[in-house]
């Protein structure tokens, strides 16, 4: 199941009411008994919070933006608004943004952003033979793709606007980004596979019905195996387990820079706030990355906020499955799922805060053994104080 699939779910997903939006292929285990899974329970309490982030996604709701634009004697080509879905599409359209340089004639290029989005650009040009330079006004750990999700979910906020040209250019981006991340799977990039678990009462079998879900290329797909109450410790009859990507941004973004310097590129710290700009660099070719940047650099009135926010308990190596709002790293357990539409503020929502709280005390307090660490606080106890917030927006990322 998709990150989009599950929120369809919300909450109520844990308490039983049902599976919604991707309905999964299911599979059955070799040995046609699928064994109980034993799975240890996070540790949830408001002590263990150690920080809560915001991050604004670059939403445009007729889809993700790769072609070429004219400005003066300079070819920028666009490479932005992947909303929800940056991390997992990052690799494929990076290959489409590169296969429309090829036609220019100029191999040194700009590349302006730092984020997920530029720095997988930057390494596929440099693997076609490009001198590449970025220019960002902010580097990771401080760009708007270090507050992902980071979990592979190529149709997380796919918008129904789209053209058969779109809808293949997708796809193709999706397949591209799926083998370029298997290839980087290990410590050393910080992306690996676990499985994902879905609660629910009511399993069907077959491809989804969801046209997100369809839109999906076959060769993507991962079957989910159907375990009984008895095989899980959810409070549901049922749980899909299916194996998913995992990415962890403080490792993987850190990785992508250091390959772009040992391939000869640089990295500079400049904003950029007009396509008039530009003519301070030396490139007459630049590859735009910015993000939700471009509404203000190159005037995309399209280009809306999606609010998102994550709370990050203290790390639990023992933990090495996601479920429901919880993706487990080595520098935390991530709670999230907020998605807010045309918010462009960076202020922590405390309500949604104590939502994702309360919804991941309900699902690990039900594991046999998984006593919460401490019970739950009343937003009026923390008020003298209060987690650690950090917020960053980088608007050319």
């Amino acid at each position: 199941m998709n990150r989009r699939s599950f929120l369809k779910m919300g909450g109520a997903a844990v308490l039983g009411t049902g599976l919604g939006g991707c309905t999964p292929r299911l599979a059955s285990w070799g040995g046609g008994v699928t064994p109980a899974v034993s799975l240890a329970p996070v540790l949830v309490s408001w002590d263990r919070v150690v920080r809560t982030t915001v991050g604004l996604r670059p939403h445009r709701p007729s889809g993700f933006v790769v072609r070429p634009e004219r400005f003066d004697e300079r070819t920028v080509i666009h490479n932005y608004g992947h909303g929800g879905a940056g991390m997992s599409l990052s690799w494929g359209t990076a290959h489409l943004a590169t296969d429309l340089a090829l036609d220019h004639h100029e191999r040194r290029v700009a590349v302006i952003g730092c984020g997920i989005t530029g720095l997988t650009t930057a390494r596929v040009l440099q693997r076609r033979g490009f001198d590449v330079t970025i220019y960002a006004r902010e580097l990771p750990p401080y760009t708007t793709s270090n507050m992902s999700w980071a979990g592979f979910t190529p149709n997380s906020g796919l918008v129904s606007n789209r053209t058969p040209k779109w809808d293949a250019q997708f796809r193709r981006a999706v397949e591209i980004a799926y083998r370029e991340h298997q290839l980087l799977v290990g410590r050393d990039y910080g992306v690996s596979w676990i499985y994902e678990y879905s609660p629910t009462d009511t399993p069907r079998e077959g491809r989804g019905s969801d046209d997100d879900d369809r839109l999906l290329p076959s060769t993507v797909e991962t079957s989910a195996v159907l375990l009984d109450r008895g095989q899980h410790p959810f409070p549901t009859r049922y749980a899909l387990q299916r194996p998913t990507m995992r990415f962890e941004p403080s490792i993987y973004l850190e990785a992508l820079m250091r390959d772009v310097l040992l391939f000869g590129g640089r990295i500079q710290v400049r904003a950029f706030d007009s396509p008039r700009d530009l003519s301070s660099l030396d490139e007459i070719l630049v590859v735009n990355c910015t993000g939700l940047g471009a509404k203000q650099l190159f005037g995309d009135q399209e280009l809306m906020p999606v609010k998102g926010q994550l709370t990050v308990l203290v790390p639990q190596p023992e933990i090495d499955y996601a479920v429901g709002g919880m993706l487990p790293r080595r520098d935390g357990i991530i709670l999230g799922h907020v998605q807010q539409r045309g918010v462009w503020s960076m202020e922590v929502d405390v309500e949604e805060r104590n939502r994702v709280m309360e919804n991941a005390m309900r699902i690990f307090g039900s594991f046999p053994g998984g006593a919460l660490a401490e019970g739950p606080r009343s937003a009026s106890s923390l008020a003298s104080s209060p987690p650690p917030v950090e917020s960053f927006f980088d608007r050319l990322s």
